[in-house]
């Protein structure tokens, strides 16, 4: 049978692919000059998975373990492959261009289809896609390298689709899109961001049960929510390996509970309340999504033109400009603000005046519930009301984050509103008073702003007020200055925008010209502002960023030793580092967003203290000899247990080397037991862990003696390391208590004496403790967790099911299509 593809269909569709590929490459124009994106966590993941890379490189298979960062961690969250979730296929070849190209692009083409499954005509859709994928907010991630985090962004919007196409349209087809978006979606590991896209389903779910009940279609809704089990099994089995493996680790990690009890009201089940909500939107600040600096943008510095860099010249003082930033809201600090468009505010506001039925609920009620929850500590009743009842939602940080969903629910909203008003399914004199009430809305509030711009507040932050006169007068005059400038602004894109909405109805432009030309202004309106916070500038050639990851003076000499220590480097933030110390040695510190909660309790309570405790003593220090020798007469437990041999203090010289260092494994004389977590933690800074042992009394049943001498013969040392496995050899007269500088993370690490396999503890904390018994043995430790290889024996399964669905369901279309020819 001869096969006949029309073309005409679906040229639409290629024109929509031709512009978001122009426009993405349009807009990131320094990749076709062979530049890469300089990203805080893109550097930060290329560092923290080198030994990674190495080991794959090398040996062809995963190590799932580095000892990279925070002196060792599962390499799930940091860089592994899943080889049976086949859906990354299909995800490669989505993202075929180079980052960040293809994630914008992927952005506009999920919308894109979003729009189509909700019946917008292809042009218009283009245009909502434009309006999605250039929401400040995406630029802004993909600036700070989270990469991830806007993949996810990317495959939230049709996976959202492929639901409401389920509930609304043809059900089988529905729920295999369905089950092939949302195994993209969960592949792009980025929890948070799927959780918050369930979240907008599950209104969505609500207002379509109420709407099933009143028009008394309940069996049907039922039978579609069963059938959508289905697609959800699958996309979780697909990614089955990394789900399970994740699941795991957190049970280990920050977002675990912890073993120690005290501040009740600020421990959850995950995170504790303060870390949840340390970035929270204030109320007013919410108005950043109609005023890109309502208050202030970003956290960046005044320009040499501005008010307060004048100033602080004429103070002798403009070296401060730098501290002082734009921004004067109540978060820590901000990459700027969620900016959806004024063009898309206003006409968010247009779809909730016009739009009826359950599409306007749904993206209400989600809207508001994002904005809500995205105010965190400024609305703490409502946020612990989530994080101690709402499952899961205790295990994420950043509830600004929380936006993305208002983000989403805007632009629908807002072009369904045009999808009505140009298919001519509202009546004109609707659209006129609908354009008067969001006008008079918008507009009203923003003339408001230019009139009387102290509506927005003080103009100072919350640590300003103790600034001279002179200074707050000159960042009142600028920020009230960004606040007009930017408001003045958005009044002309809505009033613009109207102007095309009215001059449609009234029969001055043509519904295409009207399209294109709402497309053109929306475009103008995010583009401008997208590139306050992600400009061609941050870009650089790769000879360039390579260079970044040359080693130190400090870094040469410690690559010299061939043995495996650990590196403290104090020439920048320890546990929030982002220089390349992880890249070549093994690091007590690093930079991770879910370190292991018994490490992140470490580092407060042992590791903090004993590196402050030191510096404040290496300050008076005159020479790298007085350092050497405050080090030396300064022991610090935690470090030494690392077996932290070398500590930089200055990159350009060579490294102090800590003498007190224990090794990779040692014997100790004296097993000291404590009844839990507290008392276990309060010994850290006060024993010795050349001689003793600190054992919670659950492994007590381990300890076979009160007390184990060693004599000078004993002898126990590393012959062999890869990530995955470790290699000792000790000789031992009698038997012994060992300990040994590595990690414990019973999910997954076996341990075997002779190949036979053994039982080990936790010690002091957070390393592996075991007796072992007298005479001359290998001990061997294998990371091979059952999690991962159990989890890609699933993956695969789901994957090869999903395929045959597919092929399936095509195969019987066309010989449905062949009968009726």
């Amino acid at each position: 049978m001869q096969i006949k593809i029309k073309f005409k269909p679906i040229l639409p569709h290629l024109i929509a692919v031709i512009i978001f590929t122009v426009v993405s490459f349009a807009y990131f124009y320094p990749v076709l000059e062979g530049k890469v994106l300089k990203a805080n966590d893109s550097t930060v993941s290329k560092i923290n998975s080198k030994e990674i890379q190495d080991f794959r490189v090398k040996y062809g298979r995963e190590p799932l373990w580095t000892n990279s960062i925070f002196g060792g961690m599962p390499a799930y969250l940091i860089s592994t492959r899943y080889p049976g979730n086949l859906i990354k296929y299909a995800d490669s070849f989505l993202r075929i261009f180079r980052m960040p190209v293809s994630v914008l692009f992927v952005s506009m083409l999920g919308f894109y289809i979003l729009l189509l499954i909700f019946g917008l005509n292809p042009w218009l859709s283009i245009a909502g896609a434009l309006a999605y994928g250039f929401s400040s907010f995406f630029f802004q991630i993909l600036g700070a390298g989270h990469n991830t985090q806007a993949i996810a962004l990317a495959y939230m919007a049709p996976m959202i689709g492929g639901i409401y196409y389920t509930y609304r349209h043809d059900s089988l087809k529905g729920a295999l899109f369905t089950a092939f978006v949302l195994a993209l979606e969960i592949q792009a590991n980025h929890p948070q961001i799927t959780y918050y896209g369930l979240i907008c389903l599950l209104i969505f779910g609500i207002v379509e049960f109420i709407y099933a009940l009143k028009d008394k279609t309940l069996v049907k809704f039922l039978k579609t929510s069963a059938l959508l089990i289905i697609p959800f099994v699958i996309a979780i089995g697909i990614n089955f390996a990394s789900l399970y493996t994740t699941y795991e680790y957190g049970k280990y990690s920050i977002r675990g509970k912890s073993d120690l009890t005290g501040d009740n009201n600020n421990v959850t089940s995950g995170l504790n309340k303060d870390y949840i909500t340390t970035w929270s939107y204030g109320i007013d600040e919410t108005f950043n999504l109609l005023i890109p600096d309502y208050k202030g943008g970003s956290s960046r510095p005044f320009d040499r033109s501005s008010e307060t860099y004048k100033v602080l010249s004429q103070n002798n003082n403009q070296d401060a400009a730098n501290q002082l930033q734009k921004y004067w809201g109540t978060q820590p600090g901000t990459d700027g603000p969620h900016y959806v468009g004024a063009i898309v505010f206003f006409l968010f506001v247009l779809g909730l005046i016009l739009i009826k039925g359950p599409e306007k609920w749904w993206l209400l009620a989600a809207t508001i519930l994002s904005v809500m929850l995205s105010w965190g500590k400024n609305f703490m009743p409502f946020s612990n009301l989530f994080i101690n009842y709402f499952p899961g939602y205790n295990k994420f940080r950043a509830v600004t984050m929380t936006l993305v969903i208002a983000e989403f629910c805007m632009p629908l909203l807002g072009f369904l509103a045009l999808r009505d008003i140009f298919n001519g399914t509202i009546t004109k004199k609707e659209i006129i008073r609908g354009l008067k009430i969001a006008g008079g809305i918008t507009g009203g509030f923003l003339l408001l702003i230019l009139l009387l711009p102290g509506f927005a507040g003080s103009f100072l932050g919350p640590n300003e007020d103790g600034y001279p006169e002179w200074l707050k007068s000159a960042l009142i005059t600028d920020r009230k200055g960004l606040l007009r400038s930017d408001a003045f602004r958005s009044l002309v894109f809505i009033l613009l925008s109207a102007g095309v909405i009215l001059g449609y109805i009234y029969d001055k432009v043509r519904k295409e010209y009207g399209i294109l030309i709402i497309a053109l202004l929306v475009i103008i309106d995010l583009w401008g502002i997208d590139k306050r916070y992600l400009d061609a500038d941050r870009f650089e050639r790769q000879l360039t960023v390579q260079k970044s990851f040359t080693p130190s003076v400090a870094d040469a000499f410690i690559l010299k030793d061939p043995s495996d220590n650990r590196v403290l480097n104090l020439a920048v933030s320890t546990f929030a580092d982002n220089s390349p110390t992880s890249y070549f040695h093994k690091s007590i510190g690093g930079y991770h967003g879910a370190k292991m909660e018994r490490y992140a309790e470490l580092i407060d309570s042992c590791l903090y203290p004993g590196i402050n405790k030191f510096e404040a003593a290496a300050s008076k220090a005159k020479s790298l000899e007085e350092l050497q020798q405050i080090l030396n007469n300064m022991p610090v437990p935690a470090l030494d247990m690392l077996n932290t041999r070398y500590i930089i203090f200055n990159p350009g010289a060579p490294p102090l080397i800590n003498s007190n260092a224990l090794g990779n494994a040692w014997f100790v004389e004296k097993p000291v037991f404590v009844e839990n977590a507290n008392k276990a933690i309060s010994l850290m800074n006060s024993f010795n862990p050349a001689k003793e042992a600190i054992i919670v009394n659950t492994f007590k049943n381990q300890i076979t003696k009160p007390d184990y001498p060693v004599q000078v013969n004993d002898k126990i040392e590393l012959i062999s390391y890869q990530p995955d496995e470790l290699h000792y050899k000790y000789t031992a007269v009698g038997e012994k208590l060992a300990v040994f500088s590595e990690i414990y993370y019973p999910a997954g690490w076996k341990c075997y004496i002779d190949g036979k396999e053994s039982q080990y503890f936790r010690t002091d904390w957070i390393l592996r403790g075991m007796v072992v018994p007298a005479g001359d043995h290998e001990i061997k430790f294998i990371f091979k967790p059952a999690s991962y290889y159990t989890g890609n024996k699933i993956s695969l399964a789901s994957s090869i099911l999903l395929i045959l669905l597919c092929a399936g369901y095509f195969l019987r279309k066309f010989n449905l299509k062949s009968k009726s020819e």
